[in-house]
């Protein structure tokens, strides 16, 4: 039976220096923001924080120089990640054009569009979400049937766009989406026949978005409608036909970063606060046993971050990783129940029932975001010869 390697990251002086800026940073920034708002994570919201973070140099991180970039490493990349999401940072307002739309357009874009989008990405002044999610499909994204019809030059050229996209983080704030859809083919070929387009969701006609509220409340995913929105030529990213492809090389991306297992990250804080130092014996077991979980999730993200900078496609790992990430994230609510005696409430003066109401809330999702528990486990048998 295939096996899957999780190879050694490497690490360097220059990581760990890094890594004592990024917190000294934070300590800085954060030092006002309390637990409830921390727990937020990578859904936090301050696009005045990001164009801190481009200030800095820390997005875009490993991109060229003349595109915005810093040509620094994935390592270097992701220990900015890691800091940012375990103290809790609002990031999203950059989050996903760093992590996967940016490299997109720095592989399959065009030159104008590396020239023109990719600096502002990198100085945290530009905004991506992503349309891949369509009702009715759950994480089958083969199962697109939003379509993109090419306009004769006759006729002005350009594609018309018609289909709804579900889920879409930050769509009413983002300047830009990624779209996936459908440009030829139809439903017998399910992968092939699709590609990606640009929308400049400012300044396209025949777009729609409407809000959709989580159950605590918040605005964070979107109903996005097309209805013969009109692209220009020059939409397509990389070649017609290559969706699916460009699809699986992000979703490395998308899968094995530390946002997979920090996303509890301000619940676990809170709870070794709530225990104290002196927790019982059962207490001190549960958190080493997390703890121990913890320390094993980074050393496998850190690992595909090592592999993805040295050029690889660890899809299968990424996999690996994101299914066990949910796994644990979704287990800290739920232990920290058990071990102290507080009501979930997500107006509570006390920060540990506060940042537990909103743990609660959102665990749900933390199986369905970025492909179901069932999906992944499909893919990692698959890669093991096992279906």
């Amino acid at each position: 039976m295939p096996r899957i390697a999780f190879p050694p990251p490497p690490s360097s002086d220059a990581i760990e220096t890094l890594r004592s800026e990024v917190r000294a940073f934070l300590k800085i920034e954060l030092a006002d923001r309390p637990p409830r708002l921390r727990a937020e994570s990578w859904n936090g919201f301050d696009a005045a924080f990001s164009r801190k973070m481009g200030t800095r140099n820390w997005i875009g991180m490993t991109w060229p120089k003349e595109y915005g970039g810093h040509e620094r490493s994935a390592l270097e990349r992701y220990v900015v990640l890691e800091e940012m999401l375990a103290a809790g940072a609002p990031v999203a307002a950059h989050w996903i054009a760093d992590r996967q739309s940016g490299p997109l357009l720095l592989k399959s874009g065009t030159e104008e569009q590396r020239r023109t989008i990719l600096p502002r990405i990198a100085a945290g002044e530009c905004t991506f979400c992503i349309g891949m999610s369509e009702p009715d499909s759950g994480s089958d994204l083969a199962a697109v049937r939003t379509r993109a019809v090419e306009v004769p030059e006759a006729e002005g050229g350009g594609w018309r766009v018609n289909g709804t996209k579900l889920w879409t983080t930050y769509a009413h704030r983002a300047d830009y989406m990624i779209l996936f859809c459908r440009t030829d083919g139809g439903i017998g070929d399910r992968q092939g026949g699709t590609s990606q387009l640009l929308v400049d969701l400012k300044a396209t006609p025949g777009v729609t978005i409407r809000p959709i509220l989580d159950l605590s409340g918040a605005h964070h995913f979107n109903e996005v409608a097309f209805e013969d929105a009109l692209l220009p030529a020059d939409a397509l990213i990389g070649e017609r036909g290559e969706g699916w492809k460009q699809v699986m090389s992000e979703l490395a991306y998308e899968r094995s970063g530390p946002e997979r297992f920090l996303s509890s990250m301000a619940l676990l804080t809170e709870l070794v606060r709530a225990l104290g130092p002196s927790p019982s014996g059962h207490a001190a077991v549960a958190v080493g046993r997390l703890a121990a979980h913890l320390i094993v999730l980074r050393r496998l993200s850190r690992s595909v971050a090592g592999m993805l900078d040295a050029g690889e496609n660890p899809a299968l790992q990424a996999s690996l990783v994101k299914d066990l990430g949910a796994l644990f994230e979704q287990e800290i609510p739920e232990i920290a129940r058990q071990l102290v005696d507080a009501e979930p409430d997500l107006n509570s003066t006390r920060e540990f029932s506060a940042v537990l109401a909103h743990t609660v809330m959102n665990a749900p999702a933390f199986s369905l975001r970025g492909g179901t528990r069932e999906i992944l486990r499909g893919i990692i048998a698959r890669g093991l010869g096992l279906r």
